[in-house]
């Protein structure tokens, strides 16, 4: 969307964007539709609705914003949850293929991942994604790389632009877990990625209080893929719920500020903390990940690793003593919360047995820091 001044910046495509026709007594908000099915008779005609498995036009404002902000040629695809959208993305793995995925990621998508392997025979590559080298070397002969920056909970950042360039050159089909950044925070279409994808329950929707997942593309082929397995999986989302995330998404902009703004002070705070062994956060100069997501990051995300003195102990320890921040799985809600991510088992296992993964959250950044102080420094 553009006005005669040019197109409209990300902050205002959340408000504008998959709204009704602007008419005399029209509505502001798309309408909800609660209906399984729709009046047919003879052939259905392209554009026309049959059934809510294959479509409903509820769905079609949220999937219209979700492409505007993405920069997508196509409208969004929504599914029923994230994990239903990454079993769409990695579909276009073949029996006995080969997928490159990331050691540190959504521990559920590795799982996925895994899961291919046995039942499929696929080839699963673990790589540092953060190790461009690597990464490029494990592309040769790959079918899909699955690409998460910054990664879930290590906040390691790829070289987006490099990475999806050699999978182009390779023929790789590239998809990307954009959960993190939000579009606000990168476009990875822009970059050459074939897929992006989300899991809206998080930042898109914001408050915790629905489950989906979307993905978008450039390619009108991919995209047929993307629906056609939608509708014969059966992997759709409510009505209801869709209509929840576009009511959240238009607030993306000044959630996404005021928690990035709360992180990076934060994260400068707990750097100089005695009860401190480690902070993540790529606003720091001094983390690894700092200099790339400067270059193509549009921001420094809301989530924060940390690693308490005291190791597993510690760690549960100062999760025991918070009395504001909620100590809870998933993220990107309003809520600050925070979980140690080797409680689960599943969880990759070089990942730290103490790391704390913080995300935070839109209160007043003075409250996060005196709960948080206080509970760490019960470890002095």
């Amino acid at each position: 969307m553009s006005t005669e001044h040019g197109p409209l910046s990300p902050s205002t495509l959340v408000v504008t964007s998959g709204r009704p026709p602007r008419v005399q007594g029209g509505p502001v908000n798309p309408p909800v539709v609660l209906s399984s099915t729709y009046v047919s008779q003879g052939v259905v005609g392209p554009g026309e609705l049959l059934y809510t498995r294959s479509g409903t036009e509820t769905w079609e404002p949220f999937e219209q914003a979700l492409a505007a902000l993405e920069g997508a040629a196509q409208p969004g695809v929504v599914f029923g949850s994230g994990m239903a959208t990454v079993a769409a993305v990695l579909s276009a793995v073949p029996d006995r293929g080969v997928l490159v995925v990331p050691r540190h990621a959504y521990q559920v998508s590795l799982g996925y991942a895994d899961d291919l392997a046995v039942r499929h025979g696929v080839e699963v590559r673990r790589v540092d994604i953060a190790d461009t080298d690597q990464v490029v070397a494990a592309l040769d002969g790959a079918d899909v790389v699955l690409v998460e920056s910054p990664t879930n909970p290590m906040l390691e950042v790829a070289d987006l632009p490099t990475l999806l360039a050699a999978a182009h050159e390779r023929g790789v089909r590239s998809v990307v877990d954009n959960t993190f950044a939000t579009p606000l925070g990168q476009n990875p279409l822009a970059h050459g990625a074939d897929v992006v994808f989300h899991s809206v329950t998080k930042y898109l929707a914001g408050h915790s209080d629905v489950v989906l997942g979307a993905a978008v593309t450039n390619d009108a082929a991919i995209a047929a893929e993307l629906r056609a397995y939608r509708t014969l999986h059966g992997s759709i989302a409510g009505p209801f719920e869709v209509w929840l995330a576009l009511r959240g998404l238009r607030t993306l902009a000044l959630r996404v500020e005021r928690a990035q703004a709360n992180a990076t002070e934060l994260a400068r705070r707990l750097a100089d903390h005695p009860a401190v062994v480690e902070v993540r956060h790529p606003s720091l100069p001094s983390d690894p990940g700092h200099d790339r997501a400067a270059r193509q990051m549009n921001g420094f995300g809301a989530i924060i690793g940390l690693r308490p003195r005291g190791g597993v102990q510690g760690a549960d320890g100062v999760v025991a003593a918070l009395r504001l921040w909620v100590p809870a799985t998933s993220l990107g809600g309003v809520e600050s919360s925070l979980e140690r991510r080797r409680r689960f088992p599943t969880e990759s296992l070089t990942v730290p047995e103490d790391l704390l993964r913080l995300s935070v959250g839109v209160e007043d950044v003075e409250d996060l820091w005196a709960d948080l102080d206080g509970a760490l420094r019960t470890l002095l």
